[in-house]
């Protein structure tokens, strides 16, 4: 058993030897350390459920690969259905045993939801999402452009983003209702709202500032659509998860992402009540919050960490294309989580409304 691998599997085994032992002596009185049961041992299959296609690849080389080889423990990866996934946010039972969420979803629906033990948290998550993620990563949402789009410097700010004749050309915009983002905050702030004032968000508002560039817009269904666009000129400028650019710069594409008011998202999964495999569950998720492997995972996709020893690991080339490293967070902004997780029908509705047209 690796060094890595005692440090995070065995404080979940004591955290499951204390509650057997506190319930032997909460019995009738016999001797406890005869009656407490076993800790469990690990077993499969993990169902972990996410968006699948090269971020899943990936955990699968960062972490799956060798929390299998370290625990027998296989992780099954399936693609998330929303009708399963909410079933289990609402206290049902269902096929998952870790699903990928949003911190709103978590805010909303956390009274179902199994809370990670406190040392195995990510630090750099929010404190009010903290306590129920597991596999955390930190995801940006901004605009990009290929360099040579704009030679002589492209937007500064999505004012800019807004102005087509400063800086022509289409714009890549989320077309999916399910999708929207950073939509409204986006056009808030291009219609000059401070960052300070964006919530409550002034929907109606927002929506008209969209109507001004919707001639204008291309809208894409899935998120690596966004590099076909851009690679085939068919777009001037995205917005999107930052994870598409960093995937464009893999494949040696020159592309230049403005991190000036990029939103910072910090997200991951989350055990729902039902999930059949928690124990597998939370040892994965010790796992995953190993500096090594979780410095793995963000230099092959760019996603931010959520442990901060992980910088530490890090080349200045890979920090500099994450958005919540120390420079790039001075310039970005977090979004209101608990508003919008007040909020999410309304926001889905507005803006497949607003897609309808």
């Amino acid at each position: 058993m690796s060094h890595i691998f005692r440090r995070t599997i065995l404080p979940i085994a004591g955290l499951v030897a204390v509650a057997t032992l506190a319930a032997g002596c909460a019995g009738s009185g016999g001797d406890a350390a005869s009656d407490a049961s076993p800790v469990p041992e690990l077993s499969g299959p993990l169902i972990w459920a996410d968006y699948g296609g090269p971020t899943n690849e990936s955990r699968q080389i960062a972490y799956f690969d060798g929390f299998y080889d370290e625990t027998g423990v296989e992780v099954t990866s399936v693609s998330l259905e929303d009708a399963v996934y909410y079933a289990m946010l609402e206290g049902d039972e269902g096929d998952y045993d870790v699903v990928q969420t949003s911190g709103a979803d978590v805010l909303a629906y956390q009274d179902n939801l199994i809370e990670v033990p406190e040392d195995i948290q990510g630090d750099l998550l929010p404190e009010d999402i903290r306590p129920y993620i597991v596999g955390g990563f930190v995801f940006g949402i901004a605009q990009g452009w290929m360099t040579d789009t704009f030679p002589n410097g492209g937007p500064q700010d999505w004012a800019d983003f807004f102005d087509t004749e400063k800086f022509p050309g289409k714009r890549a915009w989320p077309g999916a209702p399910g999708s929207f983002d950073a939509s409204y905050e986006i056009a808030l702030l291009a219609d000059g709202v401070a960052e300070e004032d964006l919530y409550p968000l002034d929907i109606e508002r927002a929506e008209a500032k969209l109507d001004t560039l919707r001639d204008d817009m291309v809208f894409y269904q899935s998120y690596p659509e966004v590099q076909q666009l851009l690679t085939s000129d068919s777009a001037a400028i995205a917005v999107t998860v930052t994870g598409q650019y960093n995937a464009l710069k893999n494949a040696g594409e020159d592309v230049t992402v403005q991190w000036n008011q990029a939103f910072i998202v910090p997200s991951g999964f989350t055990v729902p009540a039902s999930s059949a495999n928690p124990d597998a569950a939370f040892a994965l998720a010790a796992w995953m919050n190993e500096p090594e492997y979780q410095a793995v995972f963000t230099e092959r996709t760019g996603y931010g960490p959520v442990n901060s020893e992980v910088f530490d690991l890090l080349s200045d080339d890979v920090v500099d294309g994450l958005v919540n490293s120390p420079e790039h967070e001075k310039a970005g902004i977090y979004w209101d989580t608990q508003w919008r997780a007040d909020n999410l029908q309304t926001l889905l509705d507005s803006y497949t409304a607003w897609l309808a047209g």
